[in-house]
């Protein structure tokens, strides 16, 4: 049996981490010495593989203890999806170099690049920031995009696709002007009534999904391949646009 840091040191993560998922009772270790000790079996190692398996999906901890907690769980078929899974992520990561690859060809002049080339390998039908989007709005804005979402045809699904891209890049195109102005506000509106096409935000939850654009650099490496300082200008007209509507 291992000691929690020599664990630690074999998977490459933190010993406390290791004490948190200990605490929510993610990961109990089999033993825990007279003198507090915690010992780590091969079983838990495997557990442990799974849950990291699972972070690496994107999955938050709750979902995971709830998972590999339930009865039915089966490890090789999790390893199975982990799999599956795994290599559609590398397939689209694939795709994303070539597309960089022939973005700086393009920029040399080597190559052109149509439109539709320049986003090859983005796909938005995964939402890797959902759990944020969970934990500042609520599960009800989510679930309620989510399934309108899944309810859409393929045609639909395409459309929804379109419209995004428009007002994105309507958005980009007047960036530089000033985010109260009344052009600025006029295309912040059609991005608000989009979400609400989709879900319920609030004015409060649309101003705070704006700060996300700039405090996740997430978000705002993915917005700004758009124009640069389109997270900037968005978060800014969001603002304006819920503080003058509130009013």
């Amino acid at each position: 049996m291992l000691r929690v840091k020599e664990v630690a040191d074999l998977v490459g993560i933190s010993v406390r981490t290791l004490h948190h998922y200990d605490e929510i009772e993610l990961l109990i270790p089999d033993k825990t010495t007279e003198a507090g000790y915690r010992l780590y079996s091969d079983d838990n190692l495997e557990t442990l593989q799974q849950i990291l398996f699972f972070r690496e999906l994107g999955f938050p901890l709750k979902e995971i203890k709830q998972i590999i907690n339930n009865p039915s769980f089966d490890k090789k078929e999790a390893l199975e999806l982990h799999r599956s899974m795994l290599l559609e992520k590398r397939s689209r990561l694939d795709q994303m170099i070539v597309t960089v690859e022939k973005t700086i060809q393009h920029m040399e002049g080597g190559i052109q690049m149509s439109n539709k080339e320049k986003f090859e390998g983005f796909d938005f039908s995964h939402n890797p920031y959902e759990q944020e989007a969970r934990e500042r709005f609520g599960d009800q804005a989510v679930n309620e995009a989510n399934a309108k979402v899944q309810r859409m045809s393929n045609e639909e699904q395409r459309a929804f696709s379109e419209q995004f891209d428009a007002i994105y890049k309507k958005l980009a195109v007047i960036r530089h002007i000033a985010p109260e102005s009344d052009e600025a506000q006029a295309g912040i509106r059609d991005w608000y009534n989009f979400l609400n096409n989709i879900g319920n935000y609030s004015l409060d939850a649309f101003k705070g999904l704006g700060e996300m654009y700039v405090n996740d650099k997430r978000f705002t490496n993915n917005i700004d391949q758009y124009g640069e300082g389109l997270a900037q200008f968005m978060c800014k007209a969001m603002g304006v646009f819920a503080d003058e509507n509130k009013k």
